[in-house]
Parts: structure tokens; sequence; C-alpha cells
């Protein structure tokens, strides 16, 4: 493919996730207010998305709690900076099996929940946008599955459309590509259609430039593609992302370092990231020009 780097781009920051980096970097926010001052700074720094989990203020232990989610989206869309709000839900599709001899009973951590409840704190919180894995996956763990069936994807899917979020695709490989596409030619998922490529998460696609191009060329055209890896490749992707005529994610969710020893803020991350599309000829892209991108208004602030 002839090469066209992105002439304008915006960048999401991931605040926090949903890992266990809480216990690695004291700079992993834990609270919603914590949180939100961290997209805050983030969006300060040139981010205009924030994609945001919730963990438990105490334990930092990620949650699914509804009271968390509306505390932290009150306080972002109170800030005086503005930002497009990304909400996960990916959380409760998670399968934690035994042992390989002992695979039942599942274990306690297991958290398999219906459609409505995956998606119910999008219904009440209204973000702009909202994350859709499209496929289940192996991670790293041994005897854990994040499991997101085509049955629960076109449920979820369908819901999250009904509620007026634009859907953003996240695809770990080609072949949740393939589904995903499948859900917008059935109407399940509306245009313009977003997808994030997340690249070097065990066992999903490996972070080499082959893969990612095989991933981007599995693209359609027409979409709004955004794309990421982890740890020390999250800065290599930016640019490779810019080149391929992508957009730029970034943050502790993915990475918790900003060099060797140093531990990273999101507003950093950020700022790297956005002095390497910069220099690359980027111009970068406001929240109110994503939001004419992607065709959301901006959200009032929670009743």
């Amino acid at each position: 493919m002839p090469l066209q780097a992105s002439q304008n781009v915006f960048i999401t920051c991931a605040v926090t996730g949903s890992g266990s980096s809480q216990d690695r970097s004291h700079h992993v926010p834990r609270s919603p207010e914590q949180i939100a001052n961290s997209a805050i700074d983030a969006a300060k720094a040139g981010a205009a998305i924030v994609h945001c989990h919730v963990r438990d203020p105490a334990t930092g232990v990620p949650s699914r709690r509804l009271d968390l989610y509306k505390e932290l989206t009150e306080r972002i869309r109170a800030a005086e900076v503005d930002v497009v709000l990304n909400l996960t839900a990916g959380m409760g599709g998670d399968i934690v099996f035994g042992d390989a001899e002992n695979p039942l009973p599942l274990q306690a951590s297991t958290d398999m929940v219906g459609a409505s409840e995956r998606v119910e704190h999008i219904r009440q919180c209204q973000p702009e946008i909202c994350t859709l894995d499209c496929g289940t996956m192996n991670f790293a763990e041994a005897d854990y599955v994040m499991t997101n069936t085509p049955g629960m994807l076109r449920a979820m899917a369908e819901k999250m459309t009904a509620m007026g979020a634009r859907i953003e695709i996240e695809a770990f490989d080609t072949g949740h590509l393939w589904l995903a596409k499948k859900l917008v030619e059935e109407g399940l998922i509306t245009e313009p259609v977003m997808v994030q490529l997340c690249m070097g998460i065990p066992w999903g696609a490996p972070d080499d430039l082959n893969t990612f191009m095989a991933m981007v060329n599995n693209v359609p055209t027409d979409w709004v593609r955004s794309a990421f890896s982890i740890g020390r490749n999250q800065m290599n992707y930016v640019a490779a992302t810019v080149l391929s005529g992508g957009h730029i994610r970034v943050g502790l969710e993915d990475n918790i370092w900003l060099q060797k020893g140093v531990l990273a803020t999101n507003a950093q991350l950020v700022e790297r990231a956005a002095t390497i599309a910069t220099n690359m000829g980027s111009t970068l892209m406001t929240p109110a020009q994503v939001r004419e991108l992607i065709k959301v208004e901006k959200r009032a602030p929670l009743a």
C-alpha cells in the first residue's frame, strides 16, 4: 500500500485500564476523582479522547460499580477542559477456569454477566463513545478467558447503538475484524465505524510490523482507525500508526513507563505522543473536531 501518513490525528488516552498495574505504579489512578483528574491532565496535554475504566477506590481492583462510573463521568464533564468521553464495556466477560486437570467448577474470580448488565453504565452515563471487544481471547494468564460470543456481541452492539453511543471496536486479531465487519453489515454497528487495533497483547496479534500492516490492510478505508501497542513499544506504535494513516492511543492502561526506570503519568505519555506526531507533520485534532468526525454531540453533565 502507498504511504499515506495522517495529516490530522487525534490522541486517545487510556487512563487506567483493568489490569493489575495499580500495585506497580503510584501514578495509576484508583478513585473516580483520581481517574478524572488524570484524564483532565491528559486532555490539557493534548488528548482529544479519554478512555476510562473504574477501580475500587480502596484496593485499586477493577470494578463495574455504577456509582463509580457516574461520579467519574460527572467530574470529567464538570471540568473546564473539553474532552470526548469513551467508557469501556469490556468488563463482565471474564471466565476463570480451574487448572488443566480440573477446569470446573469455575473460579470465584469469574465475572460473567448478561448484555444488559454489561452496558448499564453506558445507558446511565451516556458517553460519546464506548468500546466493544470483538472476540473471545486467551490472555497471558493460564486459565483466564476474555469471553465475547457472537451472540453477546450482537446483543451489546444493538443496545449500545440504541443508546446513541458511538461504538469503538476493539480488535485484538484479524478474526475480530472479520466479525466486526459482519456486525456492521448487519446494521448493529453504525457509521462512521471506529476501530482500535490492539497490538502486542498475549495471545492476540503480536506487535511486529508485518502483523500490524496485515491488520491495517483488513480495515475498510472509510473506518476511523486507531492503534496502540503495550509496554516498551507504545511510542514506537505512535509513529507506526501515524505513518499508516491512523490515530493514536497511549496511556497508563497500556504502559506505565516514560523511560527505563522512570514511571510515567498519563499527561507525560500524551505529551510525548503529541511531540512525535507533530514532529512527523501531523496536526492534533481537538475534541470538537473529533465529534464532527465521528458524528456525535457533546454530552451535557448528568442530571
